[in-house]
Order: structure tokens, then C-alpha cells, then sequence
């Protein structure tokens, strides 16, 4: 730990910074949005507009790096974020919004795509697997402290928006005056999704409804907490406890992951969740049941991304995981920008209303179910012992990110082989 800390902290504590600001506009426009009297269908073209300009920079990005490198890149997107941020509050109109958002889903798509293969650069062999997590961990815990940063200023005035933009800025001051060399950078062609579909049903169809799912926790908590009248404290609150609930459960399933059926965990676990939801539909009037709410559907949610991911490796060739992760992240991306616009939509006042919110991710969650247990009936599991490594990953994470995870995958695997070849040699 200590040695992935001192070849990788001024990307940590600059990402750390970074996710702070990100956690921060997103749960802030919700509010002012409230505010300025959008619908609730207009914030969702809003929050969708994020997901669809994320999509569209995870494709670019890697060839704008190959052209002009990651320090340009990186410098270049973060002018670009701050300056969004200032304008928000100057042009508080749908349109600008949505395509101020597009701007900022591309930018950060890009930021991580630049961040991830620095840090992939920084760790080696042997401490990739707590790279990672450690990555995952701050990318949390930023987002964690946006939400207690919104009680830092007035949502209706400038000053927090402000702070958003510079937080941005200071975030990239670690690593561009960092001394770690720039690394190379190369991405693997995603795999055809015919064959990816062909390859893993269950992974394909459940990275599509959990990217809707995800959406819709990110974009539009925030929109809900406002449309049912929570103060910002309590809207800070309730977004806060999903990365929470993420936080702390995302080891412990994990843990369960390599000793059991994924597929049946995978069911079990979007079972859980589609509870949650549904809890939260029916108490949504009660503060601390919308808490336990968050929590659990955050809690198992967010470790359905990096099971889907597991699940999915189980059936592929080692040569092939890189190129599955492109795959899976666009399948991802799609769902994404669906989710919050069919968020919007169901929270409606002349459809369901707030509760819609937690309407739609009980539905896909319950269909996610569903689907496990349907596959479980299509083949037989492969056995424990010649399942892949899970590796905690972060819904917002780009395939830069994925690919990583998938070369820890592998390498576990294969030293776990070597010391058992060790073993029976001896």
C-alpha cells in the first residue's frame, strides 16, 4: 500500500479533488434546477446530456491522446470544466444546461481515460489490485464529501458553483507538476458486440440495465430529493448514504464473488437492491427509511458493475478481456443516457410522480433478476476454482480503467496456476 501511495498520490489526491468537484455540480444543478422551476423531464434531458458527452469521450479521448499526449489533453479538457462550471449559474436555461453537461461528460471521460493510464503506469504486478481499489476508494469518498460541501454556500447564488470550478482546477495542480513520467498509451479494440452478446447474455444485458440504473442514482437523486421538498442538508444526505452504502459493501460481495455461482449472486444481489428500491418508493416520506433506501441500492448496485464484469471474464480467453471491456463500457454508456430521460419522465406529475424515481430502478432491478435466473437454466456454472479474480471497479471508471482491471484479473489467475504447479511438482 505504502509503496502504490508514493508512486501514485499526486493522482490519487488529484482525482480525489477532481471527483469532489464532479459529486458536487451534479447533486448542485438538481437542486438549482429546483429552483429556477425546470421540470423534472427538462433536469432529465440535463443529467442525460452528462452521460451522452461521457459515451462520446471514451471513444475520442484515446485518439486525442495518441496525437497530442496526456499532458495537453488533461490541461486542455480541465479549462474546459472549470469554465462550464462558471457559466452555469450565468445562462440557468435548460438548453445551456444540457449542452454545458454534454461538455463536461466529455471532459471528465477524458480526464479519466488520461488519469487511468497513469495509473496503470505507476503500479506494477504486484500492487495493481490495490491501485485499484484505492482508486475506487477515492473516487467514492469524493463524491461522498461533494455532498457536504453543498451546505458550504447558497444554491440559488454563485459562490458554490464557484467552488465547484475551482476545486477542478486544483485538482489537475498535483499531477501536472507531478515528477512521474508521462506513460504510453494504447487501447485495445473493443470486441465486436455480436460476439460479446454471444459470448456472455447475462453480462450484456445486465451492463445495459445497470447503466440506467447508475444514471439515474447519479443524475437524478438529487432532482427527486428537490421535487419531494428535502432541504439541501438532507439532499446532501440521501445522495451521500448510495456511495456510502457502495463503499462498504463493495468488498464483502466481492469476498462472496470468488466462492460462489456469480450468476446466482448477481440475482441475489439485484434482488436485494429491487427491495430497496421498492422500500424507498413506498416510505419515501419517511427521511430515514429514504436513507436505508440509498444505502442498500447503492450498496448493491454499484459492486453489480464489477460482478457483471467478473461474470462476463469467466467465459472469455485471456487475449480477449481487454477487448470485452470496450464492449461492456459502451453497452454501459447506452443504458446511461436512457435512464435519466425515463427518470424524468416517470417522476412526472401526470405519470407517478417522485416515486418514479425509485419506480425505475425497482423494474430494471428486478429484471436484472430475473435474467440471472433464467441463465442459470441455459448452462452449467463454471466451477469456482477456474473463475477469474473480482476486482472492485467504479461505475464511473472509463475502459482504460476496465482494461486494467481485467490485466489484474489475469495476473492473479495466473500466479494462483504457477503456485499451484509449484505445489504439485513438490
Amino acid at each position: 500500500m505504502k509503496q502504490v501511495l508514493s508512486s501514485a498520490w499526486a493522482l490519487l489526491l488529484g482525482m480525489g479533488l477532481l471527483m469532489i468537484g464532479n459529486g458536487l455540480q451534479g447533486t448542485l444543478l438538481g437542486v438549482r434546477g429546483g429552483i429556477e422551476g425546470f421540470t423534472t423531464f427538462q433536469m432529465s434531458i440535463v443529467m442525460s446530456a452528462y452521460f451522452l458527452g461521457f459515451l462520446g469521450g471514451s471513444k475520442l479521448a484515446p485518439e486525442m491522446i495518441r496525437r497530442v499526449g496526456h499532458v495537453r489533453v488533461f490541461a486542455a479538457l480541465a479549462s474546459f470544466i472549470s469554465a462550464v462550471m462558471i457559466l452555469y449559474p450565468t445562462f440557468a436555461d435548460p438548453f445551456a444546461w444540457s449542452l454545458g453537461r454534454v461538455v463536461i461528460g466529455f471532459c471528465f471521460s477524458g480526464v479519466y481515460v488520461t488519469a487511468e493510464s497513469w495509473l496503470n503506469n505507476a503500479s506494477d504486478n504486484e500492487n495493481r489490485g490495490k491501485a485499484l481499489s484505492l482508486y475506487m476508494i477515492v473516487q467514492m469518498a469524493g463524491v461522498v464529501t461533494a455532498q457536504a460541501m453543498m451546505l458550504l454556500g447558497d444554491p440559488a447564488g454563485y459562490d458554490t458553483f464557484v467552488l465547484a470550478s475551482v476545486l477542478i482546477s486544483v485538482s489537475f495542480a498535483p499531477i501536472l507538476l507531478s515528477i512521474s513520467p508521462t506513460p504510453a498509451f494504447d487501447t485495445t479494440k473493443p470486441m465486436n458486440l455480436k460476439q460479446l452478446m454471444q459470448t456472455s447474455p447475462l453480462g450484456c444485458v445486465g451492463m445495459f440495465l445497470m447503466g440506467s440504473v447508475f444514471a439515474a442514482q447519479f443524475g437524478m437523486s438529487a432532482v427527486y430529493g428537490a421535487k419531494v421538498g428535502l432541504s439541501v442538508a438532507e439532499i446532501s444526505g440521501f445522495v451521500a448514504t448510495f456511495y456510502v452504502g457502495a463503499l462498504l459493501l463493495q468488498y464483502p460481495l466481492g469476498w462472496l464473488s470468488d466462492r460462489m455461482d456469480r450468476r446466482l449472486l448477481i440475482l441475489m444481489v439485484a434482488a436485494a437492491a429491487g427491495v430497496g428500491a421498492v422500500l424507498g418508493m413506498i416510505f419515501g416520506g419517511i427521511y430515514i427509511m429514504l436513507l436505508a433506501s440509498a444505502f442498500l441500492v447503492g450498496g448493491m448496485t454499484n459492486p453489480l458493475y464489477s460482478l457483471l464484469i467478473a461474470h462476463t471474464n469467466d467465459y472469455l480467453e485471456h487475449d480477449d478481456m481487454a477487448a470485452a471491456s470496450g464492449g461492456l463500457i459502451f453497452i454501459n454508456g447506452l443504458g446511461a443516457i436512457a435512464g435519466p430521460l425515463i427518470t424524468g419522465w416517470l417522476m412526472g406529475d401526470d405519470v407517478f410522480g417522485a416515486p418514479g424515481f425509485f419506480m425505475l430502478m425497482a423494474l430494471l432491478l428486478f429484471a436484472l433478476a430475473g435474467y440471472a435466473l433464467y441463465r442459470t437454466t441455459q448452462r452449467p456454472a463454471v466451477p469456482i476454482e477456474d473463475t477469474g479474480s473480482y476486482a472492485p471497479m467504479s461505475p464511473s471508471s472509463t475502459p482504460v480503467a476496465v482494461e486494467v482491471a481485467q490485466e489484474f484479473a489475469i495476473e492473479t489467475e495466473q500466479d494462483a496456476q504457477d503456485a499451484q504447479d509449484a505445489s504439485d511438482a513438490a
